[in-house]
This record gives C-alpha cells, sequence and structure tokens, in this order.
C-alpha cells in the first residue's frame, strides 16, 4: 500500500480517538528516564500508530518518542517516519487541550508528507506532498472530512503593522528576545505542541523562532505542514532544518519557522 495524506489521517483520527479516552479519566503520569512526564495516552496512541504504520507500509523504518524512551531505535536509510503521538503532554496534564498527534514521513532529510492532529481542539492539519496541505474539522475515531469540508493551507502574507509571532509572552529566552527586536514584530501570541507550525500555514500567525531543545519527532509533522503551505523551516544560520540527524541523538539545533518572512542566507 502506497502511504497517502489520508492514511496519516485517519490513523491520526484513530490515535485521537485513543488519547481522548484517557483525557476524561483520573489518569496517572509517570516520568522518563529524563524526567519528562509520560502517560497512558502517549503509550496507548503510539501502540496504534505503529501497528497502523506496519499494516500500511510494512517496510517503513518508524522513529517513535516512547520507543526511543525504551532503547527501540531501528536502522533507516533515507525513508523513514518520526512519530510523536502525544507532542505537549503538559498541556495534556494539565487539560489545557492544546496536545497534538503527529507523523512525519521524511525522504532524503525533507518532510514530505505529514499529519498534525489537535484531538481536543477537533483541528486537523495535512501535508499530502511538499506542496499540499490542507485542514479541517475532525472529531476523534471520526469520519475522514469529505474533500469539500477540507481548506487549503497557505501561509499569509505578512501583514504591514507587524507579523505575529510565536513565542511564550513571559518565559521568553534572551536569544528568542534578541532575535524578536530584529523583526517587525507587531503582536505575540503563544500556542502549545506542534499547533505553533500550523498556525503559521493556516495564516494566522507569521513567525516561530524556537531557541530550545526539540526532538526531530516534535517537529517533522508541523514542520511537514508548514512548508507545504509555503513557509520556511530554517536553523538559525538559514540552512534548512534537515532529519535523520542519528549522530547528535535525533535532536534539533535552534530553528525558525518563516512565513511571509525573508530568512537570513546561509552561511
Amino acid at each position: 500500500m502506497t502511504l497517502t495524506g489520508d492514511i496519516l489521517a485517519r490513523i491520526a483520527l484513530d490515535a485521537g480517538a485513543l488519547i481522548m479516552q484517557v483525557y476524561a479519566t483520573d489518569f496517572n503520569v509517570d516520568r522518563k528516564d529524563d524526567s519528562s512526564p509520560v502517560t497512558e495516552a502517549d503509550e496507548k496512541a503510539e501502540a496504534l500508530i505503529l501497528a497502523a504504520l506496519a499494516e500500511a507500509d510494512p517496510t517503513l523504518p518508524v522513529i517513535a518518542e516512547e520507543s526511543v524512551a525504551a532503547g527501540n531505535i531501528p536502522e533507516h536509510g533515507t525513508r523513514f517516519a518520526l512519530v510523536d503521538p502525544l507532542d505537549g503532554t503538559k498541556e495534556f496534564i494539565n487539560k489545557r487541550g492544546e496536545f497534538t498527534v503527529n507523523i512525519g514521513i521524511i525522504e532524503n532529510g525533507v518532510p514530505v508528507m505529514g499529519v498534525v492532529y489537535a484531538p481536543a481542539l477537533d483541528r486537523l492539519f495535512v501535508a499530502d506532498s511538499r506542496f499540499s496541505a490542507w485542514q479541517a474539522t475532525a472529531e476523534p475515531g471520526g469520519e475522514l472530512p469529505a474533500p469539500a469540508a477540507r481548506s487549503a493551507l497557505k501561509i499569509r502574507r505578512a501583514p504591514d503593522a507587524g507579523v505575529t509571532a510565536i513565542a511564550s509572552k513571559s518565559h521568553r529566552s534572551d536569544e528568542t528576545n534578541a532575535f524578536l527586536e530584529t523583526q517587525n514584530v507587531g503582536d505575540i501570541i503563544s500556542a502549545g505542541s506542534s499547533l505553533k507550525f500550523c498556525l503559521i500555514a493556516a495564516g494566522e500567525a507569521d513567525l516561530y523562532p524556537r531557541h530550545g531543545r526539540t526532538m526531530e519527532w516534535d517537529t517533522a509533522a508541523g514542520q511537514a505542514v508548514a512548508e507545504a503551505a509555503g513557509a520556511r523551516v530554517t536553523e538559525t544560520d538559514g540552512a534548512p532544518l534537515l532529519y535523520g540527524k542519528k549522530a547528535r541523538g535525533y535532536d534539533n539545533p535552534h530553528f525558525i519557522v518563516w512565513g511571509d518572512v525573508t530568512p537570513p542566507t546561509p552561511g
């Protein structure tokens, strides 16, 4: 079976249903070796996603957050998947709703397809390819949105009055503050998890600087959606943010998501 955006969306909706079942309970919170929180929802959703991807494409290696935490990192070539079954676990624990299911497909270091699904918000974002992405309202475990119910994702023209940046309003790093001072920022908003990428893809924001640690599974799906909508995702020097960085443990350098804003020239 050939993987498609619709297949990824179907998997994400089903994972979202499992997550929301746990969300409605008085669930326990455990701690991984790095002290980050993990819940039954993370584990159940990842198991569902891994099984569904294996059925859809048995040859596809999958690097998934909870599996990596357990020491299971598959060998892979230039094509593989990155999965974060529940990005924004702190939002999930605190019942804030801004958590997401993330599945990204990588080819030659580049995210070429992906889905980001926020089950508590019924917001689904899908990149069918490098150059085509859409959003729709979708309930956890519900029907896949029909083509007529899908809206194309495209970054907006940067507002003359100043761009909208996504960054914490109260806990920004000095690096982020220094970067924002170089931009024509009119407003600053905050958002949880990989929704930050999707807000730029949807034309609801223009700029997202990230001067903090992230892992490849945190960003791959969101980057696929953002870039398919016309955004650019670069390291702070302007070089493209790429994937498969095994030598550095699959973590990312600092990066910036640019809507209709000119990034620096690499070098």
